[in-house]
């Protein structure tokens, strides 16, 4: 039995992992910025944290004792063609989805180096293996925190610390309802908008996006294997597309993804 932290528990992936960690035996140190949405949760401990706080990291990694593991999944989305997301915008992501991450790594690292083992799971995206239209600077959040992740890899498993990506696709998670869009509802990239909803659809094969379920075994998993697996892609679209991206060029994964989607922008 591990004891591993989860960030960002409030809903979706975050909230569905503490419950398969839980449910598989794990002691689960649940958190979120408004410590009340955990009251429900069934988990040993929770924890109020603002990954964009050092104080607030500081406490909560002090308060839930010695770590086996750390899921880094809190973040949030910015909808939006580069040219019109405010930079405020771009810079509050990255402080939350690249650096909340960097604060829980290096606010736990040292103890799990002084114990000789430990698992980091950083919870990225699709989106953090190929970019999507009107997601850029979602994009360049999740981008940085692969890079990152695997420099992480190549650094610490000398001293017993496994790091993994969890690397979902299109999932229900009430996620898209906390994402700020900008310069998407009308000209000149309203239309674009328009194709790239449709060509979601596409890529969940016309149905509905399943819940977080999936992802959060996909975590569990990443938890308990003692395999040297990096990458976790989650969902046949996360995995269609990833295997197609490292099949081709450029130009034949731009062609390809443009009529497998029925994109014309």
């Amino acid at each position: 039995m591990s004891r591993v932290l989860v960030t960002g528990c409030s809903t979706g992936f975050g909230r569905a992992a503490a419950v398969e960690l839980t449910a598989r035996g794990h002691e689960v140190v649940a958190t979120a910025r408004k410590v009340e949405v955990l009251d429900d949760l069934d988990v040993a401990l929770r924890l109020r944290l603002d990954v964009d706080d050092d104080a607030s990291v500081a406490d909560a990694v002090a308060a839930a004792g010695p770590l086996d593991a750390l899921v880094n999944n809190a973040g949030f989305g910015v909808i939006g063609p580069v040219e019109c997301v405010p930079l405020a915008e771009g810079r509050r992501g990255m402080e939350t989805n690249f650096f909340g991450a960097v604060r829980m790594i290096q606010a736990v690292l040292p103890g799990m180096r002084a114990r000789e083992g430990g698992t980091i799971v950083n919870v990225t995206s699709l989106a953090g293996r190929v970019a999507p239209p009107l997601d850029g600077f979602y994009s360049a959040t999740k981008f940085a925190l692969e890079g990152l992740s695997e420099a992480l890899h190549y650094e610490v498993g000398h001293f017993g610390i496994r790091v993994r990506l969890v690397e979902p696709g299109v999932f229900e998670t009430g996620f898209q309802s906390n994402v700020a869009r900008y310069g998407v509802d009308a000209p000149p990239y309203d239309e674009l908008d328009r194709q790239w909803s449709e060509a979601r659809n596409v890529l969940i094969a016309g149905g509905d996006a399943p819940g977080p379920g999936a992802v959060a075994v996909a975590i569990a998993d990443s938890v308990e294997s003692t395999e040297a697996t990096l990458r976790w892609p989650v969902g046949a679209d996360a995995e269609m597309v990833v295997a197609a991206r490292a099949a081709s060029t450029d130009e034949e994964f731009e062609a390809t993804m443009r009529a497998t989607l029925g994109l014309t922008w």
